[in-house]
């Protein structure tokens, strides 16, 4: 259906003819679209345009303000549902101990959980930068120990600069 301010109603329809359904939901068959605007006004209502693209289109006697309204309240409850993914950062860095890992993927394992995705970096410094291999062991690590809650969108494939990125999605729900 078109938007709400793109929907003809009673003199903006101008078709020779349309299929009609009363306020009751009741089918009436198709009828001249001056016969549907007098059975409109008769009950009260409006002669709302459903489907303007059906050959030919169907009508609706109805309240439109009414129609109107509903119609926002269902685009709010939709907008309302949406989850905006959002990129969580988590740093590294080559001689990260044991506990600090530990902490740092448990705030992995909570984005994930959340439905973010998540940007592993590893950041060098210095000498770090000849160490690589250290880089790339921790971002083994990480994916190993993640198997079963993410997918690895982006591997680390070469540095970007001093850092080694990773990027990861949680798995699609099923």
């Amino acid at each position: 259906m078109a938007r709400n301010d793109k929907v003809r109603r009673n003199n903006q329809i101008r078709v020779p003819e349309v299929r009609l359904i009363d306020q009751h939901g009741e089918q009436v068959g198709i009828i001249s679209t001056a016969e549907a605007r007098d059975r409109a006004a008769g009950a009260g209502l409006d002669l709302v345009e459903i489907s303007p693209k059906a050959v030919p289109p169907v009508c609706k006697i109805m309240d439109y303000g009414k129609f109107k309204f509903e119609m926002a309240k269902k685009q709010q409850l939709a907008k309302k549902k949406q989850k905006k993914v959002q990129l969580k950062e988590v740093k590294f860095r080559p001689n990260t101990e044991e506990a600090d890992f530990q902490v740092k993927l448990r705030n992995l394992r909570k984005f994930i959980g959340q439905g973010n995705k998540v940007k592993v970096t590893i950041m060098f410094r210095g000498r770090e930068l000849a160490h690589r291999d250290i880089g790339s062991d921790i971002l083994d690590r990480l994916e190993e120990e993640l198997k079963e809650e993410v997918v690895v969108e982006q591997r680390p494939a070469k540095m970007e600069g001093r850092f080694m990125i990773m990027l990861l999605a949680p798995k699609p729900a099923k």
